[in-house]
């Protein structure tokens, strides 16, 4: 219900903050304002989101637990998107976001409601199937069957070898595949 009242007043709040800004600085002014928020707001969120990034890759290459990076990096991004949204209030929000100590309190804040209430992890008994990546050597299995050979026999009658018969030696020349 709460989200209900917040798209309700949030245009009313920014039509009344444009008023008053363009009241006081006049119209020109105030749309300059605006488009330079955006401008700034899109380039810092750029560069911090790039830092963001990149944190996000080191906490995984050193496997670390990813959740503060992403967390800072969705911060990041919100606070981008009110940058980018006109109105002096949304980007007065989004210029919060982008600091980081802002950014660290809402994440404790946040984390102060979350409760785990339950957690699973595999045991050292998990088989893996031996003929699956990565624990196999890259080798596979397979059967297959030379369809243009079959297609002759089929036509001179004769029937296909018993499964226990050995194998015929290999042909000589293209395999079909490729072309010589």
């Amino acid at each position: 219900m709460w989200l209900f009242w917040l798209f309700l007043a949030l245009p009313i709040i920014e039509i009344a903050l444009f008023i008053q800004v363009g009241g006081a600085i006049g119209l020109w002014p105030t749309l300059a304002l605006v488009l330079i928020a955006a401008v700034l707001g899109l380039a810092v969120m750029r560069a911090q989101g790039a830092h963001a990034v990149a944190e996000l890759q080191r906490s995984m290459n050193e496997l670390r637990d990813p959740a503060r990076p992403m967390a800072h990096g969705a911060l990041i991004m919100l606070g981008g998107l009110l940058l980018l949204i006109p109105g002096f209030f949304t980007d007065a929000v989004g210029l919060l976001l982008l600091i980081p100590p802002v950014r660290e309190l809402i994440m404790r804040r946040i984390a102060a409601r979350v409760r785990v209430s339950h957690v699973s992890m595999q045991s050292g008994t998990y088989k893996q199937d031996p003929y699956r990546p990565p624990f196999a050597d890259g080798v596979i299995d397979g059967d297959y069957v030379d369809e243009d050979e079959l297609r002759e026999r089929q036509e001179a009658g004769d029937q296909p070898p018993p499964p226990d018969a050995p194998l015929p030696p290999p042909r000589r020349g293209g395999s079909g595949w490729t072309r010589h």
